[in-house]
């Protein structure tokens, strides 16, 4: 069997978990909305058409922020169609997903939904078909007390009370060719400066998130960044990043490794952050918003589309392995890791649609395999994140060249004395991993979950066998004079659980 160490001492620290690492996505595409979270109908619904049995999901989820409407949608969307009576909305043609838009779950919906789930919302605004005004219009309704024309109407909606909607986007992904309204960097930048301008003359509380790059690999990557940056900087308090992972070519071995991918993104989205600041001569720091980011199997998209258009027609309804949870269990490691500078993240999306949740229309909803290590990090990684440099194997990859084949983060709570050690072998071999926990005293052993893809790859759940993927209980880890040494099956993601021993 291979060995690794890894040594944990609180006195090498990276920085506060912020609850907003936490974050999901709801977008008026295919399933998410109708038919995922709202189905008027359904046995499990309220009277307000929220799937009930989807809103226990996305507690048990440990969801604490959630971006809506899109995404591409947003790109050509009125805000206006989704408020108001239902019956007077319009129906309209999605251009983003080739769909039929009903507007019947808008922005007042989104909100009942949002405070039912009790999620924080995140709200984005179109600055692809259109621009300040809107987006003004649209902040004047959710968070002005009243006495305006467009707070008002929000009351004479039923909403007496403002919305309070704290989080922001500038658009979406505006860098990409696909993209309804795409603009280059400075078109883009100067609209995003006077659109941030204008909203916080309105509400001068928001936070507000610019456009950074769809992905990595974008060709305008990087001086995307820094353009937008030069307009936007003094206006905005994060910068964008979006990661999309296809494991269709079936090179199981380079997709264990995204998250070697995912860290050099947000190293060098922060680089390019800090470049305009030291250029402005600027003291504040922005952080990411990591507001897109999941295992998709991209090549199925375009099978989706060719059809006529439709009202919620399914789209990406992907299946997900038990090989796809260890991965999003190593991407959200990768967000711990950088807890200094990542201070929002959201798995796209919560139900259908690429999701941790998925639903038939009349019948079951159920946990995706991705659903497990999201639900147990969000429940576990309370506190500080320690900065952890573990020492053991490498393997090679196709896609991303040698990389190490165990990847860790540890959570300290402070308050409660515990420690959460999260630690992913990427490797095809089972991995004896020796902790080093002398510069935490008096720590026994837990508890030592694990999800095994080494056995049964492609092994997933479904409505019929909803539990086949779950989190196996190993032997409780034993600490000896500090230390301990526990298995780790090949190609898994592994939580061990530390907390006083008396």
């Amino acid at each position: 069997m291979n060995t690794a160490q890894v040594v944990i001492d609180p006195a090498f620290r990276i920085g506060e978990v912020d609850r907003r690492l936490f974050g999901s996505f709801v977008e008026h595409m295919g399933r998410c909305v109708y038919g995922g979270v709202f189905e008027p109908g359904h046995p499990a619904a309220d009277d307000a058409g929220r799937r009930g049995d989807v809103l226990a999901l996305t507690r048990e989820l440990g969801v604490t922020v959630v971006r809506y409407p899109g995404g591409n949608f947003v790109s050509g969307y009125r805000w206006e169609d989704g408020v108001g009576p239902a019956g007077d909305r319009p129906r309209r043609l999605d251009l983003a997903w080739k769909s039929i838009e009903t507007n019947a779950f808008g922005l007042d919906e989104f909100m009942g939904w949002a405070r039912a789930a009790d999620v924080e919302p995140m709200m984005a605004v179109n600055l692809g078909t259109r621009g300040v005004q809107e987006a003004c219009d649209l902040l004047e309704y959710a968070n002005h007390r009243g006495g305006s024309h467009l707070a008002d109407l929000r009351r004479k909606h039923g909403a007496e009370e403002p919305y309070g909607i704290r989080l922001w986007c500038l658009g979406n992904e505006l860098d990409g060719p696909w993209q309804v309204g795409h603009k280059t960097a400075d078109e883009y930048g100067r609209l995003a400066a006077e659109t941030a301008r204008a909203m916080k003359l309105v509400d001068p509380s928001i936070s507000l998130v610019a456009c950074g790059s769809s992905n990595r690999g974008m060709p305008t990557f990087a001086a995307w960044e820094a353009t937008v940056l030069e307009h936007t900087y003094e206006h905005v308090d994060y910068i964008s990043a979006h990661t999309y992972y296809d494991p269709s070519d079936g090179d199981r071995p380079s997709i264990l490794a995204s998250a070697v991918d995912m860290d050099a993104f947000i190293t060098e989205v922060v680089a390019a952050a800090d470049y305009v600041a030291a250029k402005q001569r600027r003291t504040r720091r922005l952080k990411v918003s990591f507001d897109e980011w999941n295992v998709w199997y991209q090549s199925r998209l375009q099978a989706d589309l060719d059809r006529d258009w439709a009202e919620a027609p399914p789209l990406i309804e992907d299946t997900y392995t038990a090989t796809d949870a260890v991965v999003v269990g190593d991407l959200l490691v990768t967000l711990l890791r950088h807890a200094d500078r990542v201070g929002i993240a959201c798995q796209a999306q919560l139900a259908n649609v690429i999701a941790p949740i998925r639903t038939i229309t009349g019948g079951p909803a159920w946990r995706q395999s991705i659903f497990h290590p999201f639900a147990l990090t969000a429940r576990h990684a309370r506190g500080t994140v320690l900065r952890t440099e573990p020492t053991g194997p490498a393997h090679d990859t196709a896609r991303y060249g040698p990389v190490p084949s165990l990847d860790t983060a540890a959570v300290l709570d402070e308050e409660h004395g515990t420690l959460a050690v999260f630690a992913v072998n990427r490797g095809d071999r089972p991995l004896a991993l020796d902790v080093d926990l002398r510069g935490l005293p008096g720590l026994g052993g837990v508890e030592h979950l694990t999800i095994d893809a080494g056995a049964d790859p492609d092994a997933a759940n479904t409505a019929d066998d909803p539990d086949r993927v779950t989190p196996q209980a190993l032997a409780v880890p034993v600490v000896d004079g500090g230390r301990c040494t526990v298995a780790l099956p090949a190609a898994s993601w592994n939580l061990l659980r530390f907390a006083p021993a008396n």
